[in-house]
């Protein structure tokens, strides 16, 4: 029996062979600013610094190292993401949850993007205030929009 190829770690519901790996090996440019959001979220979920550091605008990019990228997600596990809105043709409004220690959490953000050397580039982001760990009750939807009670679905993921 053929099992069918595994899905996308950015949610998009695409398999992941033809969704963000392309992007990640760099056989493919992202496209848009969201085509950008949805690889650096497989990037992280894959602990790919190097791939998150390059998608950084230039003056960003020159604060940071890949141990700072390292070290800032060492205890994060992330699980899903949901692009909520594109404001304008260079911003992504997206939750993206995560586990750490075992506390589920969302980075809610509106990031900007711009192009630098013909390529999307992460330049910033503002977070909005419900940023940060989250209770969920086990009955209610799941996180990842499956349509799956969040006890059946990603609430598993969160020690795992």
């Amino acid at each position: 029996m053929l099992s069918s190829p595994m899905k996308c770690y950015c949610n998009s519901g695409r398999p992941f062979e033809t969704c963000c790996q392309p992007i990640l090996q760099g056989t493919k440019k992202a496209a848009t600013p969201e085509n950008l959001m949805r690889s650096r979220f497989s990037a992280y979920a894959l602990s790919n610094y190097d791939y998150i550091l390059a998608t950084y605008a230039s003056a960003p990019r020159a604060t940071l190292s890949q141990n700072d990228l390292r070290v800032s997600a060492e205890h994060t596990k992330w699980l899903t993401l949901n692009i909520i809105a594109l404001p304008t043709p260079h911003q992504v409004e997206f939750n993206a949850w995560y586990s750490e220690n075992g506390k589920l959490g969302q980075l809610h953000e509106t990031s900007s993007f711009i192009l630098e050397d013909d390529a999307w580039r992460y330049h910033s982001g503002d977070l909005h205030s419900d940023t940060g760990y989250v209770k969920k009750g086990r009955n209610e939807p799941c996180i990842c929009l499956s349509g799956k009670k969040f006890k059946q679905c990603c609430m598993l993921k969160l020690t795992s």
